[in-house]
């Protein structure tokens, strides 16, 4: 088991390396959502949370293209580390997490170790490293092995970088995608910033199709 990685949708965990390009929406209030497809440019996951109060939003939910709920994510208050709970599809009354992650410090808002602690198995747990205002971050399992990575996309046909608005997620074989894209989820709450008011430009972006 200790070999294993963290499932929370079989259906997302390939045999080869995925490559996605998220992109964060905000068409009426800052941080409404995000997009994120395939390289084929197919739309894989959605998250909706548009509306006026959603800084104050405790419970966020990530969705298949036909808003099936795939995993539930809580944030636990009072929490001084800004820990949040993991649920596997939608979260009801008396569900225990499955996950939960927190921040290893609260020195600093920008580059900061993430923690991801495991319920049912105490010695499967994942680390966060790097910066994710500037689309920069790595995670790894309890072996030190890179599972997956966040980082700027560059537009294959200018060879220019996009906006911090439309990045690449890189996800290892074997390793749960919808569980890595819960994770972006998280990370862009706990850094809660206006990704547009960055001196880039912004774009509308479309997914481009990949070789």
């Amino acid at each position: 088991m200790s070999n294993e990685e963290l499932v929370i949708q079989a259906e997302y965990v390939y045999k080869e390396e995925t490559r996605l390009t998220v992109l964060k929406t905000s068409r009426f209030f800052t941080g409404d959502g995000f997009v994120v497809y395939d390289c084929k440019g197919q739309l894989v996951f959605r998250f909706d949370s548009y509306g006026p109060n959603t800084r104050d939003k405790e419970e966020l939910v990530l969705m298949n293209p036909h808003g099936r709920s795939l995993l539930t994510l809580r944030k636990k208050k009072p929490s001084l580390h800004q820990r949040w709970e993991g649920f596997k599809g939608e979260r009801k009354d008396g569900d225990k997490p499955i996950f939960n992650v927190k921040r290893s410090s609260i020195i600093g808002r920008s580059r900061t170790t993430i923690t991801v602690e495991v319920h049912e198995n105490p010695g499967m747990e994942y680390f966060i490293e790097g910066c994710f205002p500037q689309r920069c971050c790595k995670i790894f399992n309890a072996t030190k092995k890179l599972v997956a990575e966040i980082r700027r996309k560059v537009d294959p046909t200018t060879n220019v970088m996009l906006g911090k608005e439309v990045f690449l997620l890189c996800v290892q074989p074997d390793f749960d995608v919808s569980f890595a894209m819960g994770l972006v989820l998280v990370l862009d709450q706990i850094n809660g910033e206006n990704f547009f008011d960055n001196g880039t430009i912004e774009t509308s972006v479309h997914p481009t199709i990949e070789d």
